[in-house]
């Protein structure tokens, strides 16, 4: 019989989904168009990104502390360009 370790398999489920957060957190970072993101969808994104991060750290879960700790870096500045935007008006 095969077996895993349980945390093994959340901290390949964190790199996959961290992972493919950051193609387009770096798109978004250099071309500075926020224009296809939803506000509202960010922000609630961010937050429960954060919350999750939270959650991690207060049940000593590892994978999922990894995965929503170096997920909230680049959320942050992204949802930072999308307000900065939004309150310029100047939607790009």
């Amino acid at each position: 019989m095969f077996t895993m370790d349980v945390d093994a398999i959340g901290y390949v489920a964190a790199a996959l989904t961290t992972l493919s957060f950051f193609p387009q957190a770096i798109k978004t970072l250099r071309t500075d168009d926020t224009r296809s993101i939803s506000l509202s969808m960010y922000c609630m994104f961010t937050a429960g990104v954060a919350i999750w991060a939270a959650f991690g750290l207060l049940s000593g879960n590892g994978p999922v502390i990894l995965a929503n700790g170096l997920t909230l870096i680049p959320a942050l500045f992204v949802l930072q360009k999308k307000i900065r935007h939004h309150l310029n008006k100047g939607e790009r």
